[in-house]
């Protein structure tokens, strides 16, 4: 499962990785948040040797939120060498997601 991470790591774990990072920048309280889950659970499965997977509460982290313009949740952000490589919103099919970050 996606580990939470804050301002504080940010840097490190997502900016300075060798490895793409996908970022779910989620809300606790969002629907479709809560169905989003199990497709990056399969997705973290299927390419957990290619890929980072962190999560974002918008709720707490404000400075992040406001920093990558997140104005819908949930949003996904693909990272690759510290720069935003892809963004997609709201609930994603398993298949789709995983071959949308096949592509990076």
């Amino acid at each position: 499962m996606a580990e939470r991470i804050g301002r504080e790591e940010f840097e490190e774990k997502v900016l300075n990785s060798e490895l793409p990072v996908l970022v779910d920048f989620y809300s606790d309280s969002c629907i479709a948040c809560k169905k989003l889950a199990p497709a990056l659970s399969r997705a973290e499965e299927h390419l957990v040797d290619r890929f980072h997977f962190y999560k974002v509460n918008t709720n707490y982290e404000t400075e992040l939120t406001e920093n990558y313009e997140i104005l819908s949740r949930p949003t996904l952000i693909v990272f690759k060498s510290g720069q935003e490589a892809g963004r997609k919103t709201g609930s994603q099919k398993p298949q789709e997601l995983i071959e949308w970050l096949k592509s990076f």
